[in-house]
Protein backbone atom coordinates (compact mmCIF):
# COMPACT_ATOMS: atom_id res chain seq x y z
CA UNK A 1 0.00 0.00 0.00
CA UNK A 2 2.57 2.19 0.89
CA UNK A 3 4.62 1.79 -2.67
CA UNK A 4 1.01 2.51 -4.32
CA UNK A 5 0.65 5.43 -2.26
CA UNK A 6 4.68 6.72 -3.43
CA UNK A 7 3.65 6.08 -6.59
CA UNK A 8 0.59 7.58 -6.94
CA UNK A 9 2.17 10.71 -5.03
CA UNK A 10 5.38 10.89 -7.59
CA UNK A 11 2.79 10.72 -10.74
CA UNK A 12 1.25 13.67 -9.30
CA UNK A 13 4.26 15.74 -7.67
CA UNK A 14 7.29 14.27 -9.83
CA UNK A 15 10.75 14.83 -8.11
CA UNK A 16 12.31 17.58 -9.56
CA UNK A 17 15.98 18.14 -9.42
CA UNK A 18 17.22 20.45 -6.48
CA UNK A 19 19.09 22.55 -8.32
CA UNK A 20 17.15 23.18 -11.70
CA UNK A 21 13.59 21.99 -10.98
CA UNK A 22 14.12 19.79 -13.86
CA UNK A 23 11.73 16.73 -13.34
CA UNK A 24 13.92 13.53 -12.21
CA UNK A 25 13.67 9.56 -11.55
CA UNK A 26 14.19 10.09 -7.99
CA UNK A 27 13.63 11.82 -5.27
CA UNK A 28 16.26 14.62 -3.33
CA UNK A 29 18.45 14.11 -5.53
CA UNK A 30 19.63 16.02 -9.17
CA UNK A 31 19.93 16.27 -13.07
CA UNK A 32 22.37 14.69 -15.16
CA UNK A 33 23.87 18.27 -16.39
CA UNK A 34 23.89 19.73 -12.64
CA UNK A 35 25.74 16.61 -11.17
CA UNK A 36 28.46 17.26 -13.63
CA UNK A 37 28.88 21.13 -12.54
CA UNK A 38 29.78 20.01 -9.31
CA UNK A 39 32.95 19.20 -8.45
CA UNK A 40 33.86 16.63 -6.41
CA UNK A 41 37.15 16.32 -4.29
CA UNK A 42 38.66 12.99 -5.32
CA UNK A 43 42.21 11.55 -5.03
CA UNK A 44 44.94 13.39 -4.89
CA UNK A 45 44.06 15.11 -1.97
CA UNK A 46 46.65 15.67 1.17
CA UNK A 47 45.86 12.29 3.24
CA UNK A 48 45.54 14.42 6.21
CA UNK A 49 43.96 17.69 5.73
CA UNK A 50 42.23 16.61 2.42
CA UNK A 51 42.80 19.65 0.18
CA UNK A 52 43.22 18.47 -3.81
CA UNK A 53 46.52 18.47 -5.22
CA UNK A 54 46.02 20.25 -8.77
CA UNK A 55 48.09 17.67 -10.87
CA UNK A 56 47.70 14.45 -12.76
CA UNK A 57 45.47 11.60 -11.22
CA UNK A 58 48.88 9.46 -11.66
CA UNK A 59 49.94 10.96 -8.75
CA UNK A 60 50.50 8.43 -5.86
CA UNK A 61 47.12 8.66 -3.66
CA UNK A 62 49.63 8.86 -0.52
CA UNK A 63 51.05 12.33 -0.56
CA UNK A 64 50.91 15.18 2.27
CA UNK A 65 50.91 18.85 1.50
CA UNK A 66 54.01 21.04 2.54
CA UNK A 67 51.37 22.59 5.47
CA UNK A 68 50.92 19.49 7.13
CA UNK A 69 53.87 17.95 6.37
CA UNK A 70 55.60 20.94 8.50
CA UNK A 71 52.91 21.83 11.37
CA UNK A 72 51.23 19.06 13.14
CA UNK A 73 47.20 19.45 13.28
CA UNK A 74 44.77 19.19 15.78
CA UNK A 75 42.88 17.07 13.93
CA UNK A 76 43.39 13.38 12.86
CA UNK A 77 41.57 13.87 9.21
CA UNK A 78 39.57 16.37 7.28
CA UNK A 79 37.36 15.49 4.57
CA UNK A 80 35.04 17.36 2.24
CA UNK A 81 32.83 15.96 -0.36
CA UNK A 82 32.62 18.95 -2.80
CA UNK A 83 34.23 22.40 -3.86
CA UNK A 84 32.45 25.07 -2.92
CA UNK A 85 32.34 27.31 -5.60
CA UNK A 86 29.86 29.59 -7.65
CA UNK A 87 27.69 26.38 -8.32
CA UNK A 88 27.76 24.24 -5.44
CA UNK A 89 27.26 26.99 -3.20
CA UNK A 90 23.31 27.81 -4.55
CA UNK A 91 22.27 24.40 -3.49
CA UNK A 92 24.72 24.49 0.22
CA UNK A 93 23.09 28.42 0.79
CA UNK A 94 19.45 27.09 0.17
CA UNK A 95 19.85 24.34 2.06
CA UNK A 96 21.67 26.78 5.10
CA UNK A 97 19.02 29.64 5.19
CA UNK A 98 16.21 28.73 3.21
CA UNK A 99 14.49 25.98 4.29
CA UNK A 100 15.48 23.69 1.10
CA UNK A 101 16.60 21.02 3.73
CA UNK A 102 15.49 18.13 1.16
CA UNK A 103 19.13 19.25 0.16
CA UNK A 104 20.09 16.74 3.29
CA UNK A 105 19.28 13.17 1.75
CA UNK A 106 21.77 14.19 -1.12
CA UNK A 107 24.59 16.22 1.47
CA UNK A 108 24.40 13.11 3.75
CA UNK A 109 25.34 10.50 1.10
CA UNK A 110 28.08 12.87 -0.18
CA UNK A 111 29.37 12.80 3.08
CA UNK A 112 29.37 9.72 3.48
CA UNK A 113 31.32 8.64 0.40
CA UNK A 114 33.88 11.43 1.41
CA UNK A 115 34.38 10.37 4.71
CA UNK A 116 35.66 6.56 3.75
CA UNK A 117 38.75 7.16 5.17
CA UNK A 118 37.75 8.83 8.49
CA UNK A 119 35.43 5.75 8.73
CA UNK A 120 37.88 2.90 8.28
CA UNK A 121 39.96 4.45 10.70
CA UNK A 122 37.01 4.35 13.07
CA UNK A 123 34.28 6.83 14.48
CA UNK A 124 32.70 6.19 17.78
CA UNK A 125 30.82 9.06 18.15
CA UNK A 126 29.32 12.19 15.28
CA UNK A 127 28.67 15.84 17.09
CA UNK A 128 27.94 18.63 14.64
CA UNK A 129 29.21 22.47 14.89
CA UNK A 130 26.74 23.95 16.97
CA UNK A 131 24.96 27.45 16.55
CA UNK A 132 24.65 29.81 19.10
CA UNK A 133 21.48 30.14 20.65
CA UNK A 134 20.64 33.73 18.98
CA UNK A 135 21.43 32.30 15.32
CA UNK A 136 19.33 29.08 15.82
CA UNK A 137 16.29 31.31 16.78
CA UNK A 138 16.93 33.15 14.01
CA UNK A 139 17.38 30.51 11.52
CA UNK A 140 15.00 27.86 13.10
CA UNK A 141 17.57 24.90 12.97
CA UNK A 142 21.14 24.27 12.88
CA UNK A 143 22.19 22.25 9.25
CA UNK A 144 24.92 20.48 10.90
CA UNK A 145 23.11 19.00 13.31
CA UNK A 146 20.96 17.69 10.30
CA UNK A 147 23.34 16.18 8.72
CA UNK A 148 24.93 14.53 11.83
CA UNK A 149 21.38 12.81 12.36
CA UNK A 150 21.21 11.70 9.27
CA UNK A 151 24.80 10.58 8.55
CA UNK A 152 23.74 8.76 11.52
CA UNK A 153 20.97 6.73 10.59
CA UNK A 154 23.78 6.20 7.60
CA UNK A 155 26.48 4.85 9.27
CA UNK A 156 24.84 3.61 12.13
CA UNK A 157 27.45 5.10 14.33
CA UNK A 158 25.94 7.43 17.74
CA UNK A 159 25.50 11.00 17.34
CA UNK A 160 24.98 13.89 19.87
CA UNK A 161 23.84 16.95 18.88
CA UNK A 162 23.82 18.57 22.56
CA UNK A 163 27.64 17.58 23.78
CA UNK A 164 28.97 20.19 22.04
CA UNK A 165 28.31 23.56 22.95
CA UNK A 166 28.83 27.57 21.58
CA UNK A 167 28.67 29.64 24.92
CA UNK A 168 29.72 33.02 22.60
CA UNK A 169 27.73 34.33 20.45
CA UNK A 170 30.05 35.20 17.25
CA UNK A 171 30.20 37.37 13.76
CA UNK A 172 29.33 35.63 11.00
CA UNK A 173 32.74 33.99 9.89
CA UNK A 174 31.76 34.32 6.00
CA UNK A 175 32.42 38.07 7.09
CA UNK A 176 35.79 38.01 8.67
CA UNK A 177 39.25 37.98 7.38
CA UNK A 178 41.46 34.47 8.39
CA UNK A 179 43.57 36.31 11.12
CA UNK A 180 40.16 37.58 12.35
CA UNK A 181 38.08 34.62 12.63
CA UNK A 182 40.47 32.89 14.49
CA UNK A 183 39.78 35.34 16.97
CA UNK A 184 36.20 35.38 16.58
CA UNK A 185 35.63 32.10 17.30
CA UNK A 186 38.23 31.35 20.38
CA UNK A 187 37.01 30.34 23.63
CA UNK A 188 33.33 30.52 21.92
CA UNK A 189 32.51 26.26 22.62
CA UNK A 190 32.43 23.91 25.68
CA UNK A 191 32.08 20.20 26.10
CA UNK A 192 28.50 19.76 28.60
CA UNK A 193 29.95 16.28 29.44
CA UNK A 194 33.56 15.76 28.98
CA UNK A 195 32.89 11.93 30.78
CA UNK A 196 30.65 11.10 27.77
CA UNK A 197 34.11 11.85 25.15
CA UNK A 198 36.47 10.44 26.83
CA UNK A 199 38.60 8.00 24.69
CA UNK A 200 36.02 8.54 21.86
CA UNK A 201 37.23 9.33 18.59
CA UNK A 202 35.01 12.44 17.61
CA UNK A 203 33.51 13.22 13.91
CA UNK A 204 32.88 16.77 13.54
CA UNK A 205 30.34 17.84 10.94
CA UNK A 206 29.92 21.16 9.47
CA UNK A 207 28.46 22.04 5.91
CA UNK A 208 31.51 24.17 4.64
CA UNK A 209 35.06 24.57 5.48
CA UNK A 210 36.80 28.05 4.00
CA UNK A 211 39.66 28.91 6.61
CA UNK A 212 38.99 25.52 9.47
CA UNK A 213 38.99 28.07 12.26
CA UNK A 214 35.95 27.14 13.67
CA UNK A 215 36.33 23.40 13.20
CA UNK A 216 39.91 23.59 14.99
CA UNK A 217 38.63 25.39 17.85
CA UNK A 218 36.03 22.96 18.14
CA UNK A 219 38.79 20.19 17.90
CA UNK A 220 40.79 21.82 20.57
CA UNK A 221 37.97 21.86 23.01
CA UNK A 222 37.43 18.27 22.47
CA UNK A 223 40.86 16.97 22.61
CA UNK A 224 41.26 19.06 25.87
CA UNK A 225 37.72 17.47 27.52
CA UNK A 226 39.56 14.02 26.89
CA UNK A 227 38.94 13.03 22.98
CA UNK A 228 41.47 10.67 21.65
CA UNK A 229 41.20 12.04 18.34
CA UNK A 230 38.93 14.63 16.08
CA UNK A 231 37.84 14.48 12.27
CA UNK A 232 36.33 16.58 10.28
CA UNK A 233 34.05 16.07 7.79
CA UNK A 234 32.29 18.58 5.87
CA UNK A 235 29.68 19.20 2.59
CA UNK A 236 32.35 21.43 0.91
CA UNK A 237 35.27 23.20 0.95
CA UNK A 238 37.05 26.63 -0.58
CA UNK A 239 40.03 25.90 -2.01
CA UNK A 240 40.77 30.07 -2.01
CA UNK A 241 39.99 32.94 0.40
Amino acid sequence: MKKILSYLFNIVFPPRCLYCGKIISSPNSICEECFEKISFISAPYCQICGIPFEVEKQTPKNLICPSCAAHKRLTRLNRSAIVYDDFSKNGILSFKFHDKLAFSKLFTKWLKLSGKDIFEQGVDLIIPVPLSYRRLLRRRYNQAAILAKELSELTGIKTDLMILKRIKHTKAQSLLSHHVRLKNVRNAFEVSKPQNIKGKRILLIDDVMTTGATLCECAKVLIKAGAESVDTLTVARTLRE
